[in-house]
């Protein structure tokens, strides 16, 4: 039985298998679309929005959107782009993003998002949230001010056992993401360096290794976000 369907994306033909989401299928076929809360190996819950895509006039998150024989997906276009470009800024203005202070800078997905998509200055004004620091686990600081809630830590990093480090804390405009203080205490020094990559902004720093890698040699600093993909 033939498991392969073929859809477009912008007009490229895309083939896949049977059972992959859009973006999963875009970027199997050389095609960028961007993300923040999607990650390999973690389900899909289209949070953060970047990933938004047009199928039959309608926007659709593509990391949630199974592709389907014969779709007709729209994504590298003006209207989408202006829109993905929107989300950044409007998570540039609710926290602390100041770049050149942040272990994160060259290595944050979200700094490099707003490279991509040319964000000079928000349009939207600033509202300077007074945010904590959590300093008190062992092994890395949690800094409340830079988290986009894109639950990347909460998904990836657990114990052996699948308890979850990290959950939310309080809800609405005031929800954050911290860790379990308990379970914090008996985090190896692989799972807490794993749960700093893992964060797509600089939220996650594991403590006593700073600035390891100088600045104008790290990831996104050699080659813009999605040029390992784009083809």
């Amino acid at each position: 039985m033939n498991n392969t369907i073929k859809f477009k994306i912008d007009g490229k033909e895309i083939i896949t298998e049977n059972g992959k989401t859009v973006v999963e299928a875009a970027h199997q076929n050389g095609v960028y679309i961007p993300t923040l809360c999607n990650f390999p190996g973690s389900f899909s819950k289209g949070s953060c929005r970047m990933c938004t895509i047009k199928v039959n006039n309608r926007f659709m998150t593509s990391c949630t959107t199974p592709a389907a024989p014969g779709m007709e997906v729209e994504s590298n276009t003006p209207e989408i782009n202006e829109f993905r470009k929107s989300i950044i800024e409007l998570l540039f203005v609710s926290g602390n993003h100041f770049c050149p202070s942040c272990e994160k800078s060259g290595n944050c997905e979200l700094q490099a998002l707003a490279y991509r998509y040319q964000m000079m200055v928000p349009r939207y004004p600033y509202s300077f949230p007074l945010k904590k620091v959590d300093a008190s686990n062992p092994k890395i600081i949690k800094d409340q001010n830079r988290c986009v809630i894109c639950q990347r830590c909460m998904k990836t990093i657990k114990t052996e056992k699948g308890e979850h480090y990290f959950a939310y804390l309080k809800r609405g405009n005031v929800l954050e993401v911290v860790m379990d203080k308990e379970l914090g205490k008996e985090m190896t020094d692989e799972l807490a360096k794993l749960a700093m990559e893992n964060c797509p902004v600089g939220s996650i720093i594991y403590k006593e290794v700073g600035f390891v890698e100088p600045i104008g040699t790290r990831k996104y600093d050699k080659q813009p976000i999605g040029s390992d993909i784009d083809v």
